[in-house]
């Protein structure tokens, strides 16, 4: 915090809306407690004072009037204000209920990714996955990441170890389904990625852009390729099959620790770029051309994000970018993809090798889905909460979670929330899957909290680092003690259980791994936390363990809470570094460029590849970099001006069906139709159609007036829950097929 005047101060924060993480400078005026204005942090090292409209946007989120603040509890079917004791008590009875009747593995676990910006699930979101005692359990990372979760964990051997860009020293970003530009990046946290971009001209370095859709990065690259949803993964493999074909494969230093190079020549070997082009939209030579491009690089990387990963092939196409990466020797290489160090976590010195990684530990009950990374499909969760029989979800807890308007099939979905027994939801809104709660417990604004970037620090292209106190108090519980007494009640501890049993086991456990790793002493590691909150304490155990922590004392000079908090702006301790073999944690300790779940996963590539480009339009979504998923439309500036929720056709779909900009027209898939306003713009690859997601508000019963005023059509209405990526139980957002009429 930055004393201005005896009227107003400014506190220096880490933007919590979406990865990029930037700085920002938020000034507040004292007497009225209000945010004034939100600007980029110009001193911050990480983001150079980037701002985009969702940051400078907090403060009216923090004041919205719509925003929940107090607990909600279901009475004579209506959700009216209580207690926070009261509201315990409902979620103990509730729940109690539900576990005697029917078992906890009639509970639903609904994880949003709003989680994963705040510093408390962090530490609390075990203990409560635990305490719910199920394995009925789904996120977003099953409409967005899995795939990269599945092909780092099999590969390498860590889940979590995303392989990034390294985009500050690349000299060829090769680009898929990804449109940073209105993202600020994903998987990927590199803030100002505008500047960056910009930056890569300058020292000659080259951007391909892969999309359906000529986005707002296409605009900046230096080529861009139009391909058909849901073929990039063909159009790898066609590129791998030139590497080898042209002997264009060089793995380089980690070439002795790869096994599996062999089955991938001959799994590619039938994908040759003729034989890929009417499949992709790509012609033979522009293929061979990319091939040569990506090898010939001093320093290159391949980078696939969502809109090449929420596709039927979403893993596969995960694999071949990994593949690319290593056969052109641009793996865990400055300029290439690498993965991070940050300040919080440890560094691999050791042995390659360790225990790998398993999909499929068990499997779901109606589907047979297998288990990965501990969850379902978000895709069959409405099977599972209307299917009769032992094992049917009966309640439900959501988590900063909006499954109607962000799953596949919203309409079964809607249904299937408002006939379950018992649901409580952790939300600031009253929205279109909270409705149906029984009870909403609020969290407190981003601004009342203190703040470090656990989740997103893991993905950043440098080692950075920076603590935010709260810039305002809360009239209520914080963050940690609502989730310590959440996780008490369903464990059955009761609604009036300490909290501080949970705080102090988890505190207590965090000590006995450093005294057992360094060789401490508990007494001098208990008396420097003394004063801080037991999230602090977490944290602070945290950042001095790690491999740039000052182990209290043991290291002096390192990272702590209270060395962060010297520095407002953050701590930036470089780039990437090389962290592979050490990192390697695969059985073999080698990378598993041909792991089984992959190679088996490939038939399925092959039957499509077989059966040759299918006829019809496919529809495919998009972002905007005033929107982030469902929960930002309730910001009055974030929404105004000209409607952003209509569907691109290129303009010879257009003719062919008389649609014209501004008029309407239905849209139709296996599971269901919307009428949306048309958008003709020659941005849009011939044969394909695009709508944002997560709109379609002013449902009765959600309180969201500004969302509501500006509703929007829901695309998870089009979206088929029968098709998923099997190999990752990712949800196909993109690559859908449709009809598109005049309405």
């Amino acid at each position: 915090m930055a004393p201005d005047n005896a009227s107003t101060r400014t506190h220096y924060r880490t933007c919590p809306l979406c990865e990029a993480t930037c700085g920002l400078a938020v000034e507040v005026e004292v007497e009225r407690d209000r945010v004034l204005r939100v600007r980029g942090d110009a001193e911050d090292p990480f983001s150079r004072g980037f701002l985009c409209p969702k940051g400078a946007n907090l403060g009216a989120l923090h004041h919205d009037p719509d925003r929940l603040r107090t607990p909600l509890v279901r009475r004579d079917g209506e959700l009216v204000e209580a207690t926070w004791d009261e509201a315990f008590a409902a979620v103990a009875e509730g729940f109690g209920r539900v576990f005697e009747t029917h078992g906890r593995e009639s509970l639903g676990l609904v994880l949003g990714n709003p989680t994963t910006h705040h510093l408390a699930p962090a530490f609390y979101m075990g203990p409560m996955i635990r305490a719910c005692g199920t394995r009925q359990i789904y996120s977003a990372s099953t409409v967005d990441q899995m795939p990269a979760h599945v092909v780092s964990g099999l590969v390498w051997g860590d889940s979590a170890a995303f392989p990034i860009p390294d985009i500050d020293r690349t000299d060829h970003l090769l680009m898929l389904g990804a449109n940073p530009m209105a993202s600020n990046g994903s998987l990927m946290t590199a803030p100002d990625f505008p500047g960056r971009l910009k930056d890569m001209p300058k020292r000659g370095a080259r951007l391909v852009v892969v999309d359906p859709r000529r986005s707002e990065t296409a605009d900046r690259a230096n080529e861009h390729l139009f391909i058909r949803p849901g073929t990039d993964v063909f159009w790898l493999a066609a590129i791998a099959q030139t590497l080898f074909a042209e002997e264009l494969v060089d793995i380089g230093r980690l070439e002795p620790f790869v096994d599996g190079v062999e089955t991938i020549r001959e799994l590619v070997s039938d994908f040759t770029p003729e034989a890929v082009a009417d499949l992709c939209g790509i012609d033979a030579e522009t293929t061979r051309r990319q091939a040569r491009d990506l090898a010939g690089a001093a320093a290159a990387a391949v980078y696939g994000r969502i809109g090449a990963h929420t596709v039927e092939f979403g893993t596969a196409t995960a694999w071949m970018c990994a593949v690319l990466n290593l056969l052109t020797g641009n793996f865990d290489r400055p300029g290439g993809v690498m993965t991070s160090s940050p300040l919080a976590a440890g560094i691999d010195d050791g042995e390659p090798g360790g225990r790998g990684y398993r999909v499929g530990r068990w499997k779901s009950r109606v589907g047979g889905h297998p288990e990965i990374n501990g969850e379902f499909p978000a895709a069959s969760l409405a099977d599972e909460m209307e299917t009769p029989g032992t094992g049917q979800i009966r309640a439900a807890l959501t988590v900063a979670s909006n499954p109607v308007r962000s799953f596949p099939n919203s309409e079964r979905l809607d249904r299937a929330f408002g006939a379950l027994d018992f649901h409580v939801a952790f939300d600031i809104y009253v929205n279109e899957t909270t409705r149906h709660a029984d009870v909403i417990l609020p969290a407190p604004s981003a601004l009342e909290e203190p703040a470090y970037e656990l989740t997103f620090m893991t993905n950043a292209i440098r080692s950075f680092g920076k603590f935010d106190a709260p810039v305002f108090e809360t009239d209520g519980p914080d963050e940690a003690e609502i989730f310590a007494r959440l996780t008490l009640a369903i464990a059955g501890a009761g609604p009036d259980a300490d909290p501080s049993q949970l705080h102090d086991e988890l505190i207590g456990k965090a000590i006995d791994k450093l005294v057992l790793q360094h060789e401490l002493d508990r007494e001098k590691i208990e008396a420097e936390l003394d004063g801080l909150s037991p999230l602090e304490k977490q944290l602070d155990l945290k950042l001095r363990g790690g491999w740039q922590g000052d182990l209290f004392g043991a290291r002096p000079g390192g990272i702590s809470l209270r060395k962060l908090a010297e520095h407002p702006h953050g701590i930036d301790l470089g780039p990437m570094v090389e962290r592979f073999p050490a990192r390697l944690r695969t059985e073999s300790g080698k990378f598993d460029l041909a792991a089984p779940h992959l190679v088996e996963d490939w038939a399925r590539v092959r039957a499509r590849f077989d059966a040759g480009a299918p006829e019809g339009l496919l529809l495919i979504g998009r972002r905007h970099l005033r929107s982030n998923n469902s929960w930002m439309h309730n910001v009055p500036s974030l929404v105004a001006g000209k409607s952003r929720c209509t569907l691109f056709v290129h303009p010879d779909d257009a003719d062919a069906r008389g649609l014209v900009t501004g008029s309407r027209t239905e849209i139709r898939s296996r599971v269901g139709a919307l009428e949306v306003e048309v958008e003709v713009t020659d941005a849009m690859m011939k044969g394909v159609v695009s709508l944002p997601h997560g709109w379609g508000h002013g449902t009765p019963g959600s309180r969201m007036s500004v969302a509501a005023a500006n509703a929007g059509v829901p695309s998870n209405v089009l979206t088929d829950d029968r098709v998923i990526d099997t190999a990752s139980g990712n949800g196909v957002l993109n690559g859908i097929p449709v009809e598109v009429a005049r309405a």
